[in-house]
């Protein structure tokens, strides 16, 4: 597999426990009944992203050491939170002020945050992680992953069953302190655990360049 061709690339054993451990303690405190817990204002937590940590090196790897991460989210599934999710794009980013710009649409906030579809171009240069923070086997959950879709830049709605279709599937497994790296416009879906057990996984959205017109990215 490879990032270009398939848009996305498994880094094994890329945290060593100490770091997960650091990582762990920068999220305590969040609550651990939710499907997916929106992260801001952490300084901890944006310590162990910055570009020259083992995390953010990986985002380095493809956007180079400019990056900098722009959004985080907790997804903590357990058997109480065993949700499925369909086939989709990542299609927002989450910026400081609404400012209105060409190209960017579907103004929303999320837990007090503001959240903008930017135009495909912005998030075809974006990468996304997701640190395992928990071992993930074939029955707890695994994301899937419809390689090379990420090169169709935004797929609408209507289509996304048929880019699916002709798309290779990979169901993405981990252990703990693996982390997945893809291009943020993966088409990608998630089945509920058939042996649901406790899957917490840290995805962060990683930026090269800073957006236009004014707009800023909120950060972490």
């Amino acid at each position: 597999m490879t990032f270009d061709q398939d848009g996305a690339l498994l880094f094994r054993r890329a945290l060593s426990e100490p770091a997960l451990e650091q990582i762990e303690a920068a999220l305590a405190g969040l609550p651990d009944e939710r499907a997916g817990v929106r992260l801001r204002d952490r300084d901890a937590l944006g310590q162990c992203l910055r570009a020259d940590r083992p995390i953010g090196s990986i985002a380095a790897s493809i956007l180079g050491l400019g990056s900098f991460p722009v959004r985080a989210i907790l997804f903590d599934k357990t058997e109480k939170t065993n949700w499925a999710l369909g086939w989709h794009q990542d299609r927002t980013i989450v910026v400081r002020e609404r400012r209105e710009m060409p190209g960017y649409s579907a103004w929303t906030h999320k837990e007090g945050m503001i959240h903008v579809a930017p135009p495909p171009s912005v998030l075809a240069n974006m990468v996304t992680l997701r640190v395992h923070l928990d071992p993930v086997p074939d029955t707890n959950a695994p994301l899937l992953i419809a390689r090379g879709s990420h090169r169709q830049g935004a797929i609408l709605e209507a289509d996304i069953e048929s880019a699916v279709s002709r798309s290779v599937i990979s169901t993405c497994l981990a252990e703990r302190g693996d982390v997945w790296l893809y291009a943020t416009l993966i088409l990608h879906a998630s089945a509920a655990a058939v042996k649901p057990a406790r899957r917490r996984v840290l995805q962060v959205d990683y930026a090269a360049e800073p957006l236009s017109g004014g707009l800023e990215f909120l950060g972490v």
